[in-house]
Order: structure tokens, then sequence, then C-alpha cells
């Protein structure tokens, strides 16, 4: 018993090398250019590669869960993680755009949501009484791998060539993710009481299966507010180099910056958002972020942008996006419970998938930037008032039975 900390701590350590070796997906955007100088290719055609990714990566979440009860944590992500370093370093060999778009897209993007949501729910099930920092520490690891990373394969693919940047970049990842798996250990999760329970969070009445899930009205709500934090952070992150040249006026090398701010405040989001919703609720921190995206995206849209306003508002947008992406896996485990929670929060999870691709095609719909974040702001503010009134299922049901019982002679009609 006495060593029961450590190996969760070793779990801990584990999971964050795992988290950091996917979340270096995200330095995508530094290998458009130089594909598109190398092959020839339409700019706007390599970019959809990480659409792609995003789509495939949310999709995989939803069968994850139940390839890890078959063959455990570990084999899952020592699997994963060879299919993801051998999606790249095969990348390194494809001249054409319809390889990129199998390889770097579909296989890598199907092998890191696989690892991401069974690595992260384990973790947080080995931790069920600090759900928000746990899901903060691991998600902010992920966040933190694209940020050495965009420095790491900056430099490969400058001294390298776009195309071995790929084979290094490969078995790195591979080495980083197998390695973190071999200190994994699947969670056994212990049936439900109210012993523990921390105060941000009820202790839900019962495990839900999916199909219990599904019949709640409260999974399509949290689907919506998560498909809402999703559309407005991707899509940031996807044109906010475009923003700060045309809509800020910025030079290219200023406007380049955001991309580094958006990656730190991201991450500073998963860990401080996360360790916070343990505290005063998670709840009551969705509410918060909804409101500071709402305000940034109407700034973007309304006022005249400068440097600071720029800056400032596409931080708070990242900021929001990333204690969003930490907060949600640890409500769905307070709302549907941990003992199918990999596969649980992996349908909710969809949502980031739809987010990935729902921002571009509103733009392309509608015709630029300002209407995308006032479409981006009016969901913020739907999502805002279902956060102020969602409860978790059942939540009320045991009020209903109590006042049942106080007038059990209570006659009808």
């Amino acid at each position: 018993m006495s060593t029961q900390p450590v190996k969760r701590w070793l779990i801990v350590v584990g999971t964050i090398i795992v988290q950091m070796g996917l979340g270096t997906i995200y330095t995508w955007s530094l290998f458009n250019q130089p594909l598109a100088d190398r092959f020839g290719f339409d700019l706007k055609n390599v970019s959809v590669t990480f659409s792609i990714t995003s789509f495939a990566l949310a999709l995989a979440t939803l069968f994850a869960g139940k390839i890890q009860e078959k063959i455990g944590i570990r084999k899952l992500v020592a699997a994963s993680g060879i299919v993801l370093g051998a999606g790249l370093i095969l990348s390194s060999q494809a001249s054409s755009l319809g390889l990129i778009y199998l390889l770097a897209g579909l296989i890598v993007g199907w092998a890191d949501g696989t690892a991401y949501i069974t690595s992260l729910s384990n973790l947080i099930k080995w931790f069920p009484n600090k759900k928000g920092l746990i899901s903060g520490i691991s998600v902010g690891a992920y966040g933190t791998g694209s940020l050495i990373f965009k420095y790491i394969n900056g430099e490969l693919i400058g001294s390298a060539g776009v195309s071995q940047a790929f084979m290094y970049w490969g078995i790195i990842v591979l080495v980083m993710i197998v390695g973190g798996s071999f200190l994994l250990r699947d969670a056994v999760v212990a049936p439900l009481s109210n012993k523990g329970a921390v105060s941000a969070a009820k202790p839900v009445a019962k495990d839900y299966t999916v199909k219990e899930m599904l019949r709640t009205k409260e999974a399509y709500l949290l689907f919506i507010i998560f498909f809402t934090a999703c559309m407005s952070g991707l899509y940031l992150i996807g044109i906010v180099k475009d923003i700060g040249v045309q809509m800020a006026g910025l030079n290219l090398t200023a406007a380049a910056n955001a991309v580094a701010m958006i990656a730190i405040f991201n991450t500073l989001g998963r860990i401080i958002l996360g360790a916070l919703s343990d505290r005063v609720g998670r709840i009551k921190v969705v509410c918060g972020t909804m409101l500071v995206t709402a305000g940034a995206v109407s700034v973007l849209s309304f006022m005249q942008l400068n440097y600071t306003l720029f800056f400032v508002s596409v931080a708070a947008i990242a900021f929001c996006f990333g204690g969003n992406i930490t907060v949600f896996p640890a409500i769905v485990g307070d709302f549907f419970g941990l003992k199918n929670h990999s596969k649980n929060y992996g349908v909710i999870y969809q949502g980031f998938g739809l987010g990935a691709l729902s921002g571009s095609f509103i733009a392309a719909l509608l015709g630029g930037f300002e209407v995308t974040f006032i479409v981006i702001a009016v969901l913020c503010v739907i999502s805002f008032l279902i956060a102020v009134t969602i409860k978790p299922p059942g939540e009320r049901r045991p009020r209903k039975e109590e006042g049942l019982k106080l007038h059990p002679h209570t006659k009808l009609g």
C-alpha cells in the first residue's frame, strides 16, 4: 500500500511524455508552405491535411475505449505510438497530396486520437478527486508538446528539408509515446460513493453507459457547449496569422508571433483553469470562458484593431479554449461517471472534429473573418445560457422523491 502514490505519479510522468508526443501534431502549419514549395502543391490544398488529421483524431475517440478494454492501456498506447510514428516516417517518402492526406492526415490523426483519449481518461481515473488538476496536467502536456516542437520541427525543416523532417519527427515521437507507455497502468474504478467527493462537483448518481448517456438531454447540451468552444479555438489557430495581417495591419513577422502566443496561452489555460475548476466548479469555469470568448471575438469583429487589441483578444480566446479542452473531460466524469469515461467522452469529443471543420465552412459560406466571429459570439452566448442552467442528469430526482416521502397520504385529483 505504501508504494501506491509512487506508482500513481509514475503513471503521471508516463502520461505527460505520451501527451507531449501526441501534441506535436499541432506544429503542422510549419509544413504547409515548405510542402507547397517543394512539390508545387496549392497551399490551401496542403492545409486541408490538418483538417483531415483533426477529424480522424475525433472519430478515433469513438472506438478507442472499446479497444482499451480488450488489450489494455499500455499495449494500446504503444501500438498507437508505432502507427503514428510510422505514418510520419512514411510521409517523408510521399510526393502526392493523396498520400499526404492518407499518411499525415488519416493515419496520424487516428493514432493520435486513440492514444489521446485513452491515456487522458486513464489518468483521470487514477485521481478521481482531482479530475480538474489531473486533466490540466495531461492536456497541458499535450499543449506543451506543440509549443516545444514548434522550434524543433522548425529547425528540422530548415536544416534537413521538409521530407527528412518528417522522418526525424516520426522517430522522435515514436520513441516518446512508446517509451511513455511502459509507465502506464490500467486504472481500476472503485464503486461510486459520496466519500472523498470534491466540493467542485457533486458525486454522480451512477456510471452511465454510452447508450444511457445518449438518453439524457445533458449529453446533447454538453456537446453544443463543447462544439462551440472547439470551433472558436480551432478556427482562430488556423487563421490567426492572416487576421493579424489583414485586420490588424501587422507585418508578417509580428503576425507570426501570434502563433507562438496562442500555444503559450493555450497551455496556460489548460493548467490554470483545470486546477481552478476543482475549487470553484467546472461549470462556473465554462460560464466564464464562454463570456470571455464572446467578448474577445466581438472585439475582433467590431473594433478597429491595433497591436494591443489583437494580441489581447487572441490570447483570451486561446486561454479559454485551452481551459475548456481541459475541464470537459472532468465534466463528463462528473455527469456520467468514470467507469465508461473514455467511451462517453469519445462521443462528446466529436464536437472537436465538427468544430475543426465548421469555422472554415462558415467563413467560406458567409464570406469573411468578421461574420464568422459574429456567429461564434452568438454561439458562445447560447452556450453560456446552457451552462448556467445545466445540471448533472437526475440531480433533481432525489428532491422529488423526498417530497413524495414527506407527503405519503397526499391524494391526487
